[in-house]
């Protein structure tokens, strides 16, 4: 309230007193001090109320340590962020809506030519989703291969050529495909193609050869196994095929396009698997063989369990030559070893030498049996392979890699180690013979 007291056009000499106003919002009182009193009424104008929330708000972000400016433009980018998300949902579900009714319209024509003219039926393709037969629903890419059988020879040659739209089995989408080759039931012998790097089209060009009479031919199955090569963990496969050789026709080369099939989970017998680290110094001649630990072995003992140990063996020009074995681990599935083991090797030996790596369970009382067995060097193929030359491409450095173990029937078959390498003496002998 504000009290305002001034004259009001008072004469000279007039006694009259003096005015008093009162004035608040909404009135003011002008005061007589002897005997009126007159009040005014006057419309005040509304205040604006700031809310609760509102006054919460500025506080809140007069706390935070920014100019507004730059609030309001990272409430704007969330916001807008915010909105592109519910966009993008929307439009998925849309799309999905959309290739369901497609998918149900759709329908094949096929022209069938009669006597009298055309004749046209219709056939409405089931959905995806009612069609199930057991089979997957997972595309797994597709793989061209070819087949050719020489009588006079007995040899089948599996030619394996490309691959396109793999499924990717890494993080990033991609996948590092290598097709793996044997012959069912007897699968004496596997192959393996190149492994290539972060691709789902991998073009091969490969061909393997099995002996195979024509007897044993009608009897057996090729199959194909698409691998994603991992070095430090299990390898992933991706699909397979199968050829009955029984249903082929052997007048002309076979080559043809088949989608990769899930994969039979009743086949293949897993042996297990080994890591172990290579490294070779050209300048001190020296392989260095580090056997680190294996897994999953095969229970060879009446409780289930094993007495693995490891064999080293070296073959020079296939024919055995250094050998060393690693300590007995007893009782485990899944022994650690971290031996190493360092023989003299020249770079000139180095290039014509196969590492073989077996595993075997000690008996005490009866003879040793083979668990699995795996061979690199300048015979070898696909993964193993592929070791040895990042071995040598890497000098004076230690690679690691896991590998899956294989039947030693399957190695000895591939390999065929002769018993021992002839000595020195004999060698010069033999030389002089064939230059008389």
């Amino acid at each position: 309230m504000l009290l305002i007291m001034s004259p009001i056009h008072q004469p000279p000499n007039s006694s009259q007193p003096l005015f008093f106003m009162e004035l608040d919002a909404k009135n003011f009182t002008v005061t007589d001090h002897s005997t009126t009193t007159i009040t005014f009424t006057t419309s005040a104008s509304t205040n604006t109320t700031v809310s609760p929330a509102a006054n919460f708000f500025n506080d809140l972000l007069n706390k935070i340590p920014l100019p507004r400016w730059a609030l309001y433009t990272i409430f704007g980018a969330g916001g807008l962020l915010i909105l592109l998300c519910c966009l993008c949902i929307c439009i998925k579900c849309c799309c999905k809506g959309k290739k369901k009714k497609q998918q149900k319209k759709k329908d094949e024509q096929i022209n069938l030519k009669g006597m009298d003219g055309k004749t046209t039926t219709a056939l409405v393709q089931p959905d995806v989703g009612d069609v199930d037969y057991g089979s997957t629903k997972k595309r797994r890419g597709k793989l061209l291969y070819s087949l050719d059988y020489n009588v006079a020879l007995s040899e089948l040659t599996v030619g394996i050529k490309q691959a396109n739209s793999l499924k990717a089995m890494d993080i990033g989408g991609s996948s590092d495909p290598y097709v793996k080759v044997y012959i069912c039931p007897d699968k004496s012998k596997t192959c393996e193609t190149k492994v290539f790097k972060n691709t789902l089209n991998p073009v091969y060009n490969e061909q393997f050869t099995f002996q195979l009479s024509k007897s044993t031919l009608l009897k057996s199955v090729v199959v194909m196994k698409v691998f994603d090569f991992n070095r430090f963990s299990k390898h992933e496969i991706i699909g397979e095929l199968r050829v009955q050789l029984c249903n082929v026709d052997w007048n002309h080369v076979i080559e043809e396009w088949q989608d990769l099939a899930e994969p039979a989970k009743f086949e293949e017998e897993n042996l297990g698997e080994i890591c172990f680290s290579l490294r070779y110094v050209p300048t001190a001649s020296k392989l260095t063989v580090v056997i680190l630990e294996a897994k999953n072995l095969k229970g060879m003992d009446v409780g289930g369990s094993s007495d693995p140990y490891v064999k080293v063996q070296l073959a020079l020009d296939k024919r055995k030559w250094k050998k060393r074995k690693t300590s007995i681990k007893r009782k485990t599935l899944n022994p650690y070893y971290n031996e190493s083991f360092t023989f003299d090797v020249t770079f000139e030996q180095i290039q014509r030498i196969n590492l073989v790596i077996s595993v075997w369970d000690h008996d005490d009382i009866s003879r040793n049996d083979a668990l699995g067995k795996i061979f690199l060097g300048c015979d070898a193929t696909g993964n193993q392979l592929r070791h040895w030359a990042d071995m040598l491409s890497n000098p004076r450095r230690p690679v690691a890699q896991w590998h899956n173990l294989l039947s030693a029937e399957q190695v000895n078959s591939t390999l065929t180690l002769k018993k021992k390498i002839p000595i020195p003496s004999k060698l010069v002998e033999n030389t002089r013979w064939s230059s008389k």
